[in-house]
């Protein structure tokens, strides 16, 4: 019989923070994990200026919350230590079996390769894979590699930035790693090289809230993502969606990669399992090809059972979403005079409508895809057809950007707000592309701006061309992208 721990809060109070946080975050405690919850909430109280964590769990049970408050939260619950070549078994996988496969079927066409780590923590796994290819492609120079770091905690973010680490982050790697990527400091802690530092783009993103896969925060067309103990702390139907959507961020042929705890047949139901020795990863197929299941039972979902499957509502068919916009133009609902000609008329507009708009549908879809010089040909036709649109540019830039065409994806963003100032989106494109250029006073600029703008309208307005981003969701975005940037960097006091 197991001995259980009295825990030093009453058991009915953390039975209802529990709820609490699985309604409300997203994330799954059950009472063989309350210790873990009792900590986190510990810290967590602390920052937020209470004596007892008590009485701060009594203020979260009843005061309304907002999302920056919710994501500082939920950065106190998961476990922010990790350290460089973590898990080594899967990464083992990934550098001598699926990246050279990639690299080879690259090669002959676009030398291009999108990584996410998605839940990067402060860092060590995503420059844990520039590490690694660096090893694998002698000509990197000429390859458009991006690895992008998500996390929603600006503290673990500006760190990871930062590129700072002591000894315990290598703790389970060779000492010649240290030697030819990181340069020993003053302090005794190890800083990494410039140049590998360079290819990771950190950036705030909270998996359970945000749109992915979206142009908008570059999280499409995908080749591999890492979401590696990160899963395992939502409640089961939140996972599931975060499942759904980073299927959807990759490409056909892409891989995900989780941890080993994090196993689950019906997580991962959309996926084909495919077993190496000693781990299990997934890839997404071709909606035509056959999908399987390694044979094998797997560790089962972590809170010990595997809920049945549910079936996700299907999507509507493309037919019956323009049944649906057609109906406001029935002729019951016109004006008995001249009923017919309306309806000839609304009937041109749509389809002229539908003209203009193709070439920028098209554009999305390949970018989406992955297929980057067929999508550039779209936005070129686009801006060809109507000259005096922002969204057009706007586009350019952002599938300029992902292809490594920096200046072209600035110019491209120039005319975009020549042709309209207030485009905020634009201005937080601009934003994000100086910072990825180490150009820091600019990014703030640009950031600034574009929250002047948005500050402007109401918080739950949906912005243009941003993947039903709302002004206030990008407002904290935003701002939680400016707190991840490294303090100590000199261009701050610019």
């Amino acid at each position: 019989m197991a001995i259980e721990i009295p825990t030093a809060l009453p058991d009915s109070l953390l039975s209802r923070l529990s709820d609490f946080l699985e309604s409300q975050v997203g994330l799954h405690f059950p009472k063989e994990r309350w210790r873990d919850l009792e900590r986190g909430i510990a810290a967590a109280s602390r920052e937020a200026g209470y004596a007892e964590a008590e009485a701060y769990i009594r203020w979260l049970l009843t005061a309304p919350l907002t999302r920056t408050q919710i994501e500082g939260l939920a950065s106190h619950l998961t476990v922010g230590e990790t350290y460089f070549f973590r898990e080594k078994r899967s990464l083992d996988i990934l550098e001598q079996q699926i990246l050279p496969e990639l690299l080879r079927t690259r090669a002959q066409t676009e030398k291009h390769l999108r990584i996410w780590s998605a839940g990067c923590c402060t860092g060590e796994e995503p420059y844990s894979i520039a590490m690694l290819l660096d090893r694998l492609i002698p000509d990197l120079e000429k390859w458009n590699v991006t690895i992008l770091a998500t996390d929603i905690n600006p503290q673990f973010l500006r760190k990871a930035a930062h590129g700072v680490y002591g000894a315990w982050s290598f703790r389970d790697t060779p000492g010649w790693l240290r030697e030819r990527y990181f340069t020993r400091r003053q302090d005794g802690r190890f800083e990494i090289q410039p140049r590998i530092q360079r290819m990771v783009t950190f950036s705030y993103l909270n998996l359970a809230e945000d749109a992915y896969p979206s142009l908008v925060n570059s999280t499409n067309a995908m080749d591999v993502i890492l979401c590696r103990n990160v899963l395992m702390y939502f409640a089961q139907e939140r996972a599931r969606k975060v499942v759904d959507k980073l299927h959807r961020s990759l490409v056909d042929g892409g891989w995900l990669i989780t941890s080993p705890v994090e196993t689950s047949i019906v997580l991962f139901s959309a996926f084909t399992a495919v077993e190496f020795p000693g781990a299990f990863l997934y890839r997404k197929m071709a909606a035509t090809a056959p999908r399987t299941v390694a044979n094998r039972h797997p560790v089962p979902w972590y809170d010990g059972e595997a809920a049945a499957a549910t079936p996700a509502p299907a999507e509507p068919s493309a037919a019956a979403a323009f049944g649906v916009a057609r109906s406001a133009f029935a002729p019951e609902v016109l004006h008995e005079a001249g009923d017919e000609l309306a309806t000839e008329a609304k009937d041109a507009d749509s389809r002229e409508h539908d003209e203009r708009e193709m070439p920028r549908r098209k554009a999305r879809a390949c970018a989406d895809e992955g297929r980057l010089a067929e999508a550039i040909g779209w936005c070129e036709m686009a801006i060809a057809a109507d000259k005096l649109n922002p969204a057009h540019y706007y586009l350019l830039a952002v599938i300029c950007q992902e292809q490594g065409q920096s200046e072209t994806a600035e110019r491209s963003l120039g005319r975009a707000l020549y042709l309209e100032p207030d485009f905020a989106l634009a201005h937080f494109a601009l934003g994000n592309l100086c910072l990825s250029g180490g150009r820091r006073g600019e990014a703030r600029r640009h950031f600034g701006n574009a929250l002047n703008l948005l500050r402007a309208c109401p918080a739950d307005a949906l912005l243009p061309e941003a993947d039903g981003l709302s002004a206030g969701r990008l407002v904290e975005i935003i701002a939680s992208a400016q707190a991840s940037l490294p303090r100590a960097h000199k261009e701050l006091a610019v």
